[in-house]
């Protein structure tokens, strides 16, 4: 049926950005931006998945995630794929 996107665009945030600092000089995972990337895929999933409902798609196939600078401190994180109509037997 086509390509279907789904899209989101974070900017930085002050307060996180100094925790992250801080655990770069001890190490470990810095949670902060996990739990915010973990967030924004999720958006960006249900923006794809809204798209192809309103295309009258039943799934959306060989998807794909691509992030990307936008300004300096916001990044855009994209997905997309195929929707496609499951025909039956």
């Amino acid at each position: 049926m086509g390509t279907v996107i789904g899209n989101t665009i974070r900017a930085r945030h002050v307060g996180k950005d100094i925790m992250a600092a801080f655990r770069t000089l001890v190490g470990g995972e810095v949670k902060e931006y996990t739990g915010m990337m973990a967030e924004s895929r999720e958006q960006a999933l249900m923006r794809m998945k809204d798209r192809a409902e309103e295309m009258g798609a039943d799934a959306v196939v060989g998807v794909r995630f691509q992030t990307s600078m936008i300004l300096q401190g916001t990044a855009e994180l994209l997905v997309y794929g195929t929707a496609v109509k499951i025909g039956r037997k």
